[in-house]
């Protein structure tokens, strides 16, 4: 050991050595963190979501997707509607024989099986709307997990809410389709047909391409 390797052992011995994380250097003197004064957004305008709390938010959704409750509902609906389009194809058979009261009965529960099947998808929505947007901020709205008619549905009266508020803005997060079929997206394009029907301006978010910035005002 050197000698200023020994002067140096023994500061340490009687100052103490600050721990640090793994893999950063000393940086000097040690000072307590700042406080951060709060930032207050303008009302109806929300800052970019932080990419800490995006990780968050996407982890929570996809585990929400999963959820057994909600695919329970999502696969009854689906048997509902196989029911559905079933008696709908025998009716038409049996129209086509000329077998009228037996084309209608079939007609009829077709119908039923359609109610079922929508009153399924319905509360499959409604509960995983609840539980994306426990969360989320004030003008956001979060829109994971939801079949297109669905989203644009939620989406129009959020936007007819806002609007009521006298919000500037709002923030639409539509994903990036990565989890439909064949990765392609289907919410996005379906929101921005019905933007375009509003004549509302909207614009992709530079930091995060899965969500759409629509101008109220």
């Amino acid at each position: 050991m050197g000698l200023l390797d020994f002067l140096f052992s023994i500061v340490k011995a009687f100052c103490g050595e600050s721990s640090q994380p793994e893999g950063e250097k000393p940086t000097g003197v040690q000072r307590p963190p700042q406080p951060q004064k709060p930032v207050s957004p303008l009302p109806g305008a929300w800052p970019s979501t932080p990419p800490q709390d995006r990780l968050r938010y996407q982890d929570q959704n996809q585990a929400n997707q999963q959820n057994e409750h909600y695919l329970s509902l999502r696969a009854k609906a689906n048997q509902e509607g196989d029911a559905m389009a079933k008696c709908f194809q025998e009716s038409h058979e049996a129209y086509s024989r000329r077998e009228g009261a037996l084309a209608k009965e079939l007609s009829e529960k077709g119908k039923k099986h359609e109610r079922t099947m929508e009153a399924l998808n319905a509360e499959a929505s409604a509960w995983i709307f609840r539980e994306n947007n426990s969360d989320s901020k004030p003008g956001e709205l979060d829109l994971h997990g939801l079949y297109v008619k669905e989203a644009i549905s939620f989406s129009d009266k959020a936007i007819k809410e806002a609007r009521q508020r006298g919000d500037s803005q709002i923030r639409l997060i539509v994903g990036k389709g990565l989890h439909s079929n064949g990765q392609v997206a289907k919410i996005k394009p379906a929101l921005e047909d019905l933007l375009r029907k509003l004549n509302l301006p909207n614009e992709v978010d530079p930091q995060n391409g899965g969500v759409l910035i629509v101008q109220l005002a």
